[in-house]
Parts: structure tokens; C-alpha cells; sequence
């Protein structure tokens, strides 16, 4: 597997954020999507907890923090093109603020 270095993310193309898939390393189910800047991709690998970039409150968001369902990062994958990230993580709790365990449990129809 090619490593790769986090200057090397373009975080260019989103005015300074990536969007970061993140999906529970033991089941596989994708459980958010969030985005990040430098600082928070840094944190994040420090830390080993998924920090993300909050958008509406303009501010480093640590996944855990307030609620205590933490996200502990395991690996930390970079797409083809260096503007996306997924996060491998383990879940504690739920990862959705509605109390799922994932965002994604809404089905879209294709009626109008």
C-alpha cells in the first residue's frame, strides 16, 4: 500500500477541506461524512480520535467530545486523487447526533 504524506492532500480544490468518509473498521458500514482541514487531518493522527472541521461553527470539531460517543481512529486512507480521506475507525455509541449508529438510514425515493 503506497503511503502517503499529509502535505500531499489537496485541500486547495475545497477552500482549505477535504471531505472525509468515515466508516466502522469492524463492520465495514460507512457511519459519516464530514470535512476536514490541515489542522484537523494533523490532530487526527496525533490523537488517533477523528477531528473534523465544523462548517457551521467555524471551528476544530473532536468527534466525542461533548457527547462521548468517540471515534478512535485505527488507519486513515488517502483517495487516488489526494482530496478525499476515509477514516477507519472504532465507533463508541452512536455516530449520528439523531442517536443512530449511522447517518446514512434515510432512504431516498425516486418520487417527487
Amino acid at each position: 500500500m503506497k503511503a502517503s504524506k499529509i502535505g500531499e492532500i489537496d485541500f486547495a480544490k475545497g477552500n482549505g477541506l477535504v471531505p472525509v468518509v468515515t466508516q466502522e473498521a469492524r463492520t465495514g458500514k460507512v457511519l459519516m461524512l464530514a470535512y476536514a482541514n490541515k489542522e484537523a487531518v494533523e490532530a487526527t493522527m496525533k490523537t488517533k480520535r477523528a477531528t473534523y472541521w465544523s462548517r457551521s461553527r467555524n471551528e476544530l470539531w473532536i468527534k466525542g467530545d461533548t457527547s462521548g460517543h468517540v471515534q478512535k481512529v485505527r488507519r486513515v486512507l488517502v483517495d487516488c486523487d489526494n482530496d478525499t480521506l476515509l477514516y477507519m475507525v472504532d465507533q463508541v455509541g452512536p455516530a449520528c447526533h439523531t442517536g443512530k449508529h449511522s447517518c446514512f438510514f434515510s432512504k431516498l425515493d425516486s418520487e417527487e
